[in-house]
């Protein structure tokens, strides 16, 4: 028979002793060790349970019309479960959806979150983050990919797989990863990588949909439940805490505050967090949104989201039937908004992409536009959303939204027409850029002009910083420093075969860039640039192409890209004194970090003093398949009219002036 020496040390008293026993029997302590620790674990984690449950208790209005029939106590809270599986007095958008498309994307991110490989900031690969989750797991330094991990996109995708199959290991897992989430982020200073307010915000808007795609499954237990609510209440209170006025981020903020207070009403502050989520939200419409209906920020993403925003808790209220706690100018102002991507999208459907925004994909709105066109019955916006196949094309080809400062040029609205989309508006802070007078010019099915874009947000702060200079857009620098906002529209009028645009941006504080738009005959631009004002040095006008070729003729100061099939584009500007044409380093950004190359050159005269009058005069032209032959040239000024300016524009022996009176 083994013997072992078993030795004991009591530290309590201080002793040591040995003892001899067979092994047979050091196994029957260790059973016993082990059924001990396990009574220990089980019974601290019913301890902790039944103290969640009283918290959650003291949460809740148990006297209230909702629960005072209930007599629930910690003892019982399968009767609480019970009614929420059964409650039908609240009403959620969620459970009007029907038939609910799941993309490949979807299904990936659900399965994988099965076996805990999450998505974050979706321009990154997926990321195990360990059989134990690791909630800050950070497998890039971009910090976008922890904040996004923390909005659990990839719940959502459980949840609308769950929702169309009825598979439980959805539904099992999602529960686990809730409660795992709620233990291991408390609202504390240790993890605030998981409680910005945008993010808070988010989870309370997607956390009350996910309640009721999982309360009816056997894996939603009481203990879910508990962890749920407690969370729940938890977000409600900080959100009330926190309030980024002026930002997209208040809408956030204010929805996700919202949709915890109306869809759980039996929380005793639940009154409280909706009044305060529809205050911020009829407040914010009219600090956030110009009256021409685009969001302050003027980055088309964003403002697109803001529709949401607004919107999506005036739905709520609506269901609920509380929607009278918004004004009628509340919902007149987001049918402005709507406008808007008709206004200022490319005719593909796609975005000129202003500061952080991205231009998409074509057809990116349809599904938007149809829904719109219900809400508001807008004939317009069904024709956008049926490209054309049913409602009434849009009244105008031309469009100002001059307190956003953006405009939009146009020859019609079929895919193939030409458009020019131009900035020159306030300061929209974080997400805008300092590019006043820059523009996006499409034509042919193909965007021949792009803006720059962002690349990226917190995870290359200098490749950030590239794509905001000024000079990496098509305006007007001095010594090819970055410019401030002083926005200025001089003239406007739109015409059958001549729109006019001319705008002014005090970018210096000694010059001030004026640019003049003429789109003639709606097929080609005049564009002219003038720097005025005492300021002296490097004046440079900036231009960038889609990538591909180019072709440079420095004779002429021309520049046309080189698609092989399909439209071009060819820019000239008008020779004078010292003129340079130099090409300059150009990359552009369609996807979040993701760059590439492109043509870009700039035009350059050298302003020495102080009363140099330095102009620029340039042909933007878009072709098919022959450059067209135009010649521009200016004018005197009749005598007595300083205010004007004169071209003269000749094309296949027909001549026409260009001019226009401020």
């Amino acid at each position: 028979m083994a013997i072992i020496r078993l030795r004991i040390l009591h530290t309590g008293f201080g002793y040591k002793t040995s003892i001899l026993l067979p092994m047979r029997s050091l196994r029957f302590i260790a059973v016993l060790a082990g059924i001990f620790c396990l009574t220990q674990i089980t019974s601290a984690q019913t301890s902790d349970f039944a103290a969640a449950t009283d918290t959650l208790l003291n949460r809740l209005d148990l006297d209230g019309p909702a629960l005072q029939n209930l007599t629930i106590d910690r003892n019982n809270i399968e009767k609480l479960l019970d009614y929420y599986r059964n409650r039908s007095s609240v009403k959620h958008p969620i459970n009007n959806t029907k038939d609910e498309e799941i993309t490949e994307r979807e299904l990936k991110w659900a399965n994988d979150a099965l076996e805990h490989v999450f998505v974050g900031q979706p321009a990154y690969p997926s990321y195990f983050c360990g059989k134990d989750i690791n909630w800050n797991s950070r497998p890039v330094p971009d910090n976008e990919w922890v904040w996004q991990l923390n909005r659990m996109y990839f719940w959502n995708a459980m949840g609308k797989v769950y929702a169309e199959s009825g598979d439980e290991r959805y539904a099992k897992e999602w529960s686990a990863q809730l409660v795992d989430w709620t233990k291991k982020n408390p609202r504390d200073q240790a993890h605030q990588y998981a409680w910005r307010s945008i993010e808070t915000g988010i989870r309370g808007y997607n956390w009350s949909g996910l309640f009721y795609r999982f309360v009816h499954s056997e894996h939603f237990t009481p203990e879910v439940l508990v962890a749920f609510l407690n969370s729940c209440y938890q977000h409600a209170e900080y959100l009330m805490t926190v309030y980024r006025t002026g930002s997209n981020w208040a809408l956030m903020e204010a929805e996700g505050l919202a949709f915890i207070a109306f869809t759980f009403p039996e929380f005793k502050n639940a009154h409280k967090w909706g009044a305060e989520a529809i205050r911020r939200l009829n407040r914010e419409i009219d600090i956030q949104v110009y009256p021409d209906g685009h969001q302050r920020e003027l980055a088309m993403g964003y403002h697109i989201g803001c529709i949401r925003w607004f919107y999506r808790t005036y739905e709520l209220a609506k269901l609920n039937g509380l929607e009278n706690a918004f004004p009628e100018s509340y919902i007149g102002r987001i049918e402005r908004m709507c406008e808007v991507p008709m206004k200022l999208g490319l005719p593909d459907g796609t975005n000129a992409q202003f500061g952080d925004a991205w231009a998409g994909k074509p057809g990116q709105y349809s599904d938007r536009f149809l829904d719109w066109s219900q809400r508001f019955d807008r004939e317009d916006f069904l024709y956008l959303a049926t490209g054309g196949d049913r409602g009434t094309v849009p009244a105008k080809t031309a469009y100002k939204l001059e307190k956003s400062g953006l405009y939009s040029l146009r020859s019609g609205w079929d895919q193939n027409a030409i458009c020019m989309v131009l900035k020159c508006g306030a300061d929209g802070g974080g997400h805008c850029q300092p590019d006043n007078g820059t523009f996006t010019l499409y034509a042919g099915g193909r965007t021949l002009m792009p803006d720059a874009g962002s690349y990226i947000y917190s995870g290359d702060p200098e490749g950030r910083a590239w794509f905001r200079q000024t000079k990496v857009h098509q305006t007007l620098t001095l010594n090819g420093e970055n410019t401030r906002y002083d926005p200025k529209l001089l003239f406007w009028e739109s015409g059958s075969d001549l729109d006019i645009l001319v705008i002014e941006n005090a970018g210096y504080p000694e010059l001030t860039h004026r640019r003049s738009v003429f789109f003639v005959d709606k097929r080609y631009f005049v564009v002219v640039d003038e720097a005025m004002g005492t300021g002296t040095g490097e004046v440079d006008i900036h231009f960038q192409l889609a990538p591909g070729d180019a072709v440079f003729d420095r004779n002429h100061f021309s520049v046309r890209s080189d698609f092989k099939e399909g439209w071009n584009i060819f820019v000239r500007t008008n020779n004078q004194k010292s003129l340079e044409l130099t090409e300059e380093e150009s990359w552009v950004s369609f996807e979040y970090t993701k760059k590439e190359p492109r043509p870009g050159f700039r035009y350059s005269v050298a302003k020495t003093n102080q009363d140099q009058e330095v102009r620029f005069i340039t042909l933007v032209a878009p072709y098919q398949t022959k450059i067209p032959e135009i010649r521009i040239d200016l004018m005197d000024k009749p005598e007595g009219d300083p205010g004007n300016l004169y071209l003269l524009v000749q094309e296949n022996g027909k001549e026409r002036i260009l001019k226009y009176k401020l």
